[in-house]
């Protein structure tokens, strides 16, 4: 998990230092998150929740490179709550802190595809981390709205926790 961590700062610091000479600025926003498991995981959650800060530097026309770090609850099933608690566990979900780092390209002056990878850790003792990827569109309202849909996996010794989810971002 370090060394995914390590290589994700390190990644985003030599690609931000490498552009920090063009003249256009970089976005930041904050965006709040929403999905439906799909898979095996529906099996398990019914909805995903959470949030995240991102941040879009430009690297040429139309084109942004992206970095992003949030946290993610995939809220349990009442079945599984009740299963967990007839044996003596009282939980009712569990979290990722998802790390990405990817691709932005605006189609025209609103819409955009998008491509991350990067790592999902696990907020649970002993969950590990994950490869992370997540192909998506969006639209942008304004300079200061937008709201992306994408398809996003974390794959981990062969098993995959996914979820087709939606962001809606304001900059700043």
């Amino acid at each position: 998990m370090k060394k995914i961590t390590i290589t994700l700062a390190l990644l985003i610091g030599v690609t931000l230092s490498t552009f920090a000479q063009q003249a256009a600025k970089g976005i930041f926003s904050i965006g709040i998150n929403g999905g439906i498991p799909t898979g095996t995981t529906s099996d398990v959650s019914s909805f995903t929740i959470g949030g995240d800060l991102k941040y879009d530097h430009p690297i040429a026309t139309n084109t942004f490179f992206t970095t992003s770090a949030g946290y993610t609850y995939f809220p349990y099933k009442s079945s599984i709550t009740s299963a967990l608690k007839s044996v003596g566990i009282d939980k009712s979900g569990t979290g990722f802190v998802p790390l990405k780092v990817g691709a932005k390209y605006f189609i025209n002056p609103q819409f955009y595809t998008e491509g991350q990878v990067g790592a999902a850790i696990s907020t649970e003792s002993g969950g590990g981390t994950g490869f992370a990827y997540a192909p998506g569109i969006g639209i942008k309202f304004s300079n200061h709205a937008d709201l992306g849909i994408r398809y996003e996996g974390w794959t981990k010794d062969g098993e995959t926790i996914s979820q087709f989810a939606f962001r809606l971002g304001i900059g700043f």
